[in-house]
């Protein structure tokens, strides 16, 4: 990573932190139930942020500000050259001659050798302002990919919740943490992707086949029907630290007989973290379909994160009534699965058709549950 990229990302790493030191410490300073009414309205402050970020990002593209403009052409250039087995291009540097086809090569392949060339060289020449329309495009794609499927994330954690019967003065304490964990595990993750897709390009047709499996696995809807205690986090969090089996306010640890003793909200903060991983492994991937930019990729998730706790004490209540948003996931996740595959054959679909597709299946999710009504249980014979 260049020198310049590390200052991006420590600036963007205390940007994050300085504002959750605002909510631990200063807006949410004492426990207390989160109403309906302020949930949506940091909600709505979470979704600001996150198109004001837009724009940050757009100038920074724009003027190749720490070199992310050109970074992003050399990315987009390499992502040709790599499906097409031809050699890499860099900005500054000289362009190779383009290697001697296979003795036995046809003329269709001779002539895709040659396309693929030359639009590899006109991604590395493209304009900053298209440069900077991708960016923003992509960052905004891959933000609402990340808080759209958080919306089964909260589904599950209303379920923990609910099971460890933990109150809701209490809950925001451990989605705080929570998040923070969440943030240290995805750019772990995220780096760790980036790597291998830098390393070994065909990673990207297993990621699109495994977001197809997601999404058949979301439909079937049975992937969070087991109890949280028959789970690895539960059992070994259980071997590791004695267990005090009643609340102590907002504590994770307390100090009993000379020993420290795990309390319930301990373990259903890891619980909600193992959660987390899990629901990383599907996101993750799918994000890298819409950009392979490492710094798009970290910011559209922490912005995604950051309005999960917001986004789960305003829907949590309601979540039975968007039925169908289940649906809508996972054909985002197939539509996404099938883009990553189709690289194969060197078809790149647009940001922005993706981004377009993606809130309109989102959408008919929404208006399909609000418009369709449940179907009523079957009365039986005699009014039984």
């Amino acid at each position: 990573m260049h020198t310049e990229m590390v200052w991006l990302y420590a600036g963007f790493i205390v940007f994050v932190l300085v504002m959750l030191a605002l909510d631990l410490f200063v807006v949410n300073r004492k426990p207390h139930e989160i109403s309906i009414k302020a949930a949506v309205f940091w909600t709505g402050v979470c979704v600001v942020l996150a198109l004001a970020f837009s724009l940050v990002v757009f100038q920074m593209y724009e003027h190749n500000s720490l070199n992310t403009g050109n970074a992003m052409r050399e990315r987009n250039a390499r992502q040709i050259t790599a499906t097409a087995d031809l050699p890499e291009l860099r900005i500054g540097q000289a362009p190779p001659e383009l290697p001697a086809p296979a003795p036995d090569a046809s003329a269709n392949d001779i002539k895709d050798r040659a396309d693929a060339w030359e639009s590899a060289q006109k991604a590395l020449a493209a304009p900053d302002r298209k440069i900077a329309w991708q960016a923003t495009l992509e960052f905004l794609s891959g933000w609402l990919i990340e808080y759209s499927l958080s919306l089964d994330n909260i589904f599950v954690i209303a379920l923990i919740f609910a099971h460890f019967s933990i109150p809701k003065q209490y809950q925001h304490r451990v989605l705080f943490w929570g998040i923070l964990g969440a943030l240290i595990m995805r750019g772990i993750m995220i780096a760790l992707g980036a790597v291998l897709i830098s390393q070994f390009q065909w990673i990207l047709y297993v990621f699109g086949a495994f977001l197809i499996f997601t999404a058949f696995k979301l439909l079937k809807g049975d992937e969070h029907e087991k109890s949280p205690e028959a789970g690895f986090i539960y059992k070994a969090a259980r071997k590791m630290f004695p267990f005090h089996p009643q609340l102590e306010g907002q504590k994770f640890f307390i100090n009993k007989d000379g020993r420290l003793w795990m309390t319930p909200l301990f373990l259903v903060l890891l619980i909600v973290e193992g959660t987390d991983v899990v629901f990383a492994v599907d996101s993750i991937p799918a994000i890298f379909a819409i950009t392979q930019d490492p710094f798009l990729v970290f910011t559209s998730n922490v912005f995604a994160i950051l309005g999960l706790r917001s986004l789960y004490f305003a829907l949590a209540a309601m979540m039975d009534k968007f039925r169908f948003i289940k649906v809508s996931l996972a054909i985002v996740l197939a539509f996404i699965g099938v883009k990553m595959i189709l690289l194969y054959w060197h078809v790149h679909m647009p940001t922005a058709i993706s981004l377009g597709v993606i809130v309109t299946v989102l959408a008919g999710g929404v208006i399909a549950s609000m418009v369709i009504p449940p179907k009523q249980p079957k009365e039986l014979p005699g009014g039984a």
